[in-house]
């Protein structure tokens, strides 16, 4: 009996040119990583179970892929982080730290899918790791490294917004309500989702004071640009310790974002951005496509004081972001914000009017050692069929071997979307096929 082929759930299979159009996204994302500095690193994607969940639990612990083999509990990553973590550890004295490093890998979730949900997803992390300490100015660095990332991949009209924990930790314990903060933290993230009213319906179900909600909403309202909405934190006259921490480093990664080259027009303060309730603990960022909104933040992210806490006594503090390609990518075609019209990488195709392929394959052997991507059609087709799979794969020029051509030692090169066919030596063809 035959078996039905099919994919599972959550897993994403592209066509080959939905696939270059995706390699070529991701090939954007490790570019613009490494004009930073940021070093390579893959790390397995099974590990010890006892190791990834060492800093899981709750929903997390049960979207793990866990499973047993022979005498060994293992599990798949389901983010880069944890492996990241035992990665510093693990080879601690073969490192330079700060570590900056960057890694592009898949991992899993055992969630439910749904559209831009995935099981299997690709990650695009960046971190930087401190041995002890970590400066601040790293932190001004990686909206420079997000700018240059997203103008890459083709969209200038985004904006990283960008704010500091301690604020908001600070704002809590200022009045008084830490035991809520992370309850309030939840409410305020839905802010843009349910609007003001509903904020505050929110927080008087949790039998907050009004005299306190109505501070909330004050810090909330805070508008301006950044540099205003600077100035207006210091002007609610808080004196909690940690909120006054919090703005000062605030103030300094701003003046830092401006240095690294990011125009104000792509950044800007948002105090409503709380992320990671319970592992960032400083600067914070989203970014947000402003023509998509409905794509939520396709590159998100922060500080933490320990990354390794779990695996070592060594204090490693961090920042870093994630671009959820996957997601990102599925989300774009789904719109129709990107437009996929390469199915070929090829350059070129070379096929032969003779009776065998022996000058068409020395030909091809030439262009690629020219750093020329080239196709060479070996099936006993007519000419016919040949055209209609370079037209088929969008290769852009065909590069005939007739008899004459075999002769003269040339080809008949043919600009598949303009029709025009001429005879040109190997070495027009190579600066032909380069300069186009």
């Amino acid at each position: 009996m035959k078996v039905e082929p099919k994919t599972l759930p959550g897993f994403m299979e592209l066509l080959p040119n939905d696939q270059i159009q995706f390699n070529s996204m991701m090939d954007k994302i490790r570019k613009s990583y490494e004009r930073f500095g940021f070093l390579p690193l893959d790390t397995p994607i099974i590990e010890m179970a006892d190791v990834l969940l060492a800093k899981a639990g709750g929903e997390t612990e049960k979207q793990i892929y866990r499973f047993n083999k022979g005498d060994n509990d293992l599990a798949l990553r389901f983010d880069l982080t944890v492996p990241l973590a035992k990665y510093v550890c693990e080879y601690y004295n073969d490192i330079s730290f700060p570590f900056k490093r960057y890694q592009i890998g898949k991992v899993y979730r055992g969630e439910r899918p749904q559209k831009g949900r995935y099981r299997e997803f690709y990650q695009c992390d960046i971190d930087i790791i401190g041995d002890g300490e970590l400066n601040l100015i790293n932190d001004a660095e990686i909206p420079s490294v997000i700018y240059t990332t997203i103008k890459e991949l083709g969209f200038d009209n985004f904006t990283i917004r960008i704010n500091n924990r301690k604020i908001l930790n600070g704002l809590f314990a200022e009045l008084d309500l830490e035991k809520e903060s992370i309850e309030i933290m939840r409410i305020i993230d839905k802010l843009e989702k349910i609007g003001k009213e509903n904020v505050v319906k929110c927080l008087q179900d949790l039998k907050i004071e009004n005299e306190k909600i109505n501070k909330i909403m004050e810090f909330l309202d805070i508008e301006g640009d950044t540099d205003s909405k600077l100035q207006k934190l210091q002007e609610l006259g808080f004196i909690n310790e940690l909120f006054l921490q919090g703005l000062v480093e605030l103030s300094e990664v701003i003046k830092n974002v401006r240095l690294f080259g990011v125009p104000d027009t792509n950044f800007k303060v948002d105090l409503t951005i709380a992320r990671g309730l319970d592992y960032y603990t400083g600067t914070v960022y989203e970014t947000f496509l402003n023509d998509y909104r409905e794509l939520g933040s396709i590159c998100s992210g922060g500080r933490y004081d320990n990354l390794a806490e779990f695996y070592t006594d060594r204090k490693m503090p961090g920042v870093g972001v994630s671009i959820g390609l996957t997601r990102l990518y599925s989300k774009l075609r789904e719109l129709d914000i990107i437009e996929n019209n390469q199915k070929s990488i090829s350059k070129v195709l070379v096929v032969s009017m003779l009776d065998n392929n022996d000058r068409a394959i020395e030909v091809g052997a030439m262009l690629r050692k020219n750093d020329i991507n080239t196709d060479v059609y070996l099936e006993n087709k007519k000419i016919k069929a040949k055209f209609k799979y370079a037209n088929r794969l969008n290769v852009p020029y065909v590069a005939i071997i007739g008899e004459e051509e075999e002769e003269n030692g040339t080809v008949s090169l043919k600009n598949m979307e303009t029709g025009d066919q001429k005879e040109v030596s190997i070495d027009e063809l190579i600066t032909i096929l380069k300069q186009d």
